[in-house]
């Protein structure tokens, strides 16, 4: 058994899923999950769906577009045999139609989870359709009947002994029609029969839960870089690859916010000791980046850029100093409003840390804190995580920058710059 991911990317447009079936077609021999993400951005027309929704504003024309999009993408795979696929596109986004008649006064991260999971629905069902059309039998399974979680809207957590139960039985099942399923990354469901999702871009963790519940030979993530690459091309010029990589770094950097694999996708992979492959699906007979159990690889010195950071100051207003109360404090209010805190730093009587800007939060977070602290905001700030950083790393992330923030341990610095 092997796994195989495929991002939004790697199914953006018809070329795309017509590459996604000759890269299955070479590996069909053997069993094979095939787990995919929503086409494109088609998550982020669901969620501009759920805010207009919440906000009470028109809905008809994003609604309209996402219909329209993914049947462009039929009309093009499927030529005059399209209108089954089109038919089943129509009863897909019926789903969404109904939550948008739902009462007022619902959850909005409920609500989101139920309207924003369509569009892995729609694009496995396209995907599987193609694969058949193409002549290779496939069976198309909800992800929903596999992983088991929480009620915990937009970061479920899973239940693990359920979802192995759940996915050892239904797997089995599948395999007995065809050596090819194809499934839906991000999403799972609870035991009311609701929808989750497992956090954005959460399909690789999707990838390496049915690896770890099937007890998969490896996963292989396919993506539009060769490999890992030791920096993002869009903000560092000569990038190299990293052909090799432990567990342990590739946890950090996903930590750090490497876009290339999703923070909870290692544990469970290194838990069964299960190989990752991060591939080009450009170039799927390059060897990308491999990553194992292999241990003492020191690697080229990573960078990771987060933008749009907001470094947020607090001070007691007695001037008292930090102390693990304050600690408490800070954290119960950063998780009810759902805030991370991408790296924090205290002094005697301050503790500063760098956030996403999202405006609601931190108006959330001030009329929170307002009363026992003094929070101050820096905007437009970058935050820079350099792994296996060296002095010259630090000279060259920081030059022509102000400092806001510097923190570092032996392997890791992060800095928050302006």
């Amino acid at each position: 058994m092997r796994v195989f991911k495929f991002g939004g990317a790697s199914v953006r447009d018809a070329k795309s899923v017509q590459n996604v079936h000759s890269i299955i077609e070479r590996f069909n021999t053997e069993p094979l999950i095939i787990v995919v993400s929503a086409m494109g951005k088609t998550t982020n027309k669901f969620e501009n769906l759920v805010n207009a929704h919440f906000a009470k504003e028109p809905t008809e024309a994003i609604l309209e577009d996402l219909r329209n999009c993914h049947g462009e993408i039929a009309k093009e795979l499927f030529g005059d045999r399209v209108q089954p696929i089109i038919e089943d596109i129509n009863n897909t986004l019926v789903e969404v139609e109904w939550a948008l008649e739902d009462p007022d006064g619902l959850d909005y991260h409920f609500q989101y989870d139920q309207i924003v999971s369509i569009g892995e629905m729609l694009s496995t069902k396209i995907i599987s359709a193609y694969l058949k059309f193409k002549g290779l039998e496939n069976t198309w399974v909800d992800a929903r009947d596999l992983i088991r979680t929480d009620n915990n809207y937009q970061d479920a957590k899973v239940d693990w002994d359920e979802t192995k139960a759940l996915t050892t039985s239904t797997i089995n099942a599948a395999l007995k029609k065809a050596n090819v399923i194809v499934t839906q990354g991000f999403i799972g469901g609870t035991s009311e029969n609701f929808t989750t999702t497992l956090g954005r871009e959460g399909s690789d963790f999707t990838a390496a839960i049915l690896a770890y519940c099937t007890g998969a030979k490896d996963v292989t993530i396919w993506k539009d870089v060769p490999g890992v690459l030791n920096a993002d091309p869009k903000y560092y010029d000569n990038t190299v690859l990293i052909p090799e990589m432990s567990f342990f770094d590739a946890m950090e950097l996903a930590y750090f916010g490497t876009s290339v694999i999703h923070p909870k996708t290692i544990k469970p992979l290194q838990n069964a000791n299960i190989p990752l492959y991060v591939k080009s699906f450009v170039d799927p007979k390059s060897e990308g980046t491999t990553i194992s159990n292999t241990s003492d690889l020191r690697i080229a010195p990573s960078f990771i850029v987060k933008t749009n950071q907001v470094l947020v100051s607090l001070t007691p207003k007695d001037y008292s100093f930090v102390t693990e109360v304050h600690f408490t404090d800070i954290y119960t209010v950063l998780s009810d409003i759902r805030m991370k805190a991408n790296c924090a730093q205290n002094s005697a009587v301050n503790f500063s840390f760098s956030t996403n800007n999202d405006g609601a939060k931190l108006q959330q977070l001030q009329e929170r804190l307002n009363e026992e602290y003094f929070v101050g905001l820096v905007e437009d700030a970058e935050l820079v995580t350099v792994r296996y950083y060296d002095e010259e790393t630090i000279r060259r992330t920081t030059q022509g920058k102000k400092v806001l923030l510097d923190h570092r341990t032996a392997t890791s610095a992060q800095l928050v710059v302006k």
